[in-house]
């Protein structure tokens, strides 16, 4: 009986990892650049794959097909929030939220510093401030309020989506 207990165990295990590791391959794949002139519809969840334009293509090898696109809808509500509070330079609650980041991790396309600013996306249930960020670019603009250039990640750095509005 102990043994068929273990044995259930294990294969929970298994299958837990299995499903873990199908959601971040599917989260992570790249699909082929579709032609500029098609239109890009979400999947069930929100998320749809192009390669950006040249300009947001990252150097680092590791990304250089370009970056998962997510849309805006699609995030959790504080990252959409969070986006809206950047648009209308509100005050944000941690000291860091609004500096320069610094794209040490090269994973963001090269930019000259100062382009990149950091802004935490609330964790329900977290006492710190967790993984969650909206990193903004200036765009356009050179504004991160106007620029409309907006990634997301859930895993503080490890990896980015391009937000589409």
């Amino acid at each position: 009986m102990m043994k068929r207990i273990q044995n259930g165990r294990l294969m929970l295990s298994c299958v837990l990892v299995s499903s873990i590791l199908g959601m971040l391959s599917a989260c992570t794949q790249q699909a082929k650049p579709e032609p500029a002139h098609s239109s890009l519809s979400p999947n069930a969840a929100g998320l749809t794959q192009n390669s950006p334009p040249k300009e947001t293509k990252s150097s680092n090898a590791s990304s250089a097909e370009g970056f998962a696109y997510i849309d805006v809808r699609a995030l959790p509500k504080e990252a959409q929030t969070v986006i809206g509070q950047i648009k209308a330079r509100a005050s944000f609650p941690y000291q860091q939220d609004g500096q320069v980041f610094g794209n040490r991790e090269r994973i963001l396309p090269a930019q000259p510093r100062g382009y990149y600013h950091e802004y935490t996306v609330p964790t329900p249930g977290a006492n710190n401030r967790g993984a969650r960020r909206i990193v903004a670019g200036g765009g356009s603009t050179g504004d991160v309020a106007t620029g409309g250039e907006y990634y997301y990640t859930a895993d503080h750095y490890r990896s980015f989506m391009r937000v589409k509005e």
